[in-house]
């Protein structure tokens, strides 16, 4: 074997590693908020669609500075379009359940029908055919 194979490790000082390892960090954080300001882009409904591409090309062809000229002319609302964009899902996802579940006198009459059933206030039928009824509704 060759003794520059077997020292490979020793050729990287552990300065050099740490200059790697931040560089690879600064990269991700990079990428990051250039994603992060795509998707503001996109997102934002106040842009009309000739703003947005031109915004969107600004960024591609300049990131650094497309980025940067973002960032202070439009940063400051972009945490404001992130909550009302969380806002909304918050919203549409509740609108969700609460359609799926039906509504909330369901649940109140079912358990009251099954509180009568068992106490023998009324039979199985009885209690089969007003839950169909409570269903249907």
């Amino acid at each position: 074997m060759n003794d520059a194979t077997l020292n490979l490790a020793a050729d990287y000082p552990l300065l050099n590693v740490f200059w790697t390892t931040m560089w690879i960090f600064l990269w991700v954080l990079w990428l990051m908020l250039l994603f992060r300001v795509i998707g503001d882009i996109f997102r934002d409904d106040a842009m009309s669609g000739w703003v947005k591409c031109g915004w969107t090309v600004f960024v591609v062809l300049l990131p650094f500075l497309g980025v940067f000229v973002y960032l202070i002319a439009r940063g400051r609302a972009m945490g404001e379009r992130e909550r009302k964009h969380a806002q909304r899902s918050e919203q549409e996802f509740q609108s969700y359940i609460r359609e799926a579940a039906g509504p909330a006198g369901h649940a109140e009459e079912l358990s009251r029908l099954a509180e009568l059933k068992n106490h023998g206030d009324i039979t199985a039928a009885e209690y089969e055919q007003a839950k169909a009824k409570v269903l249907a509704a």
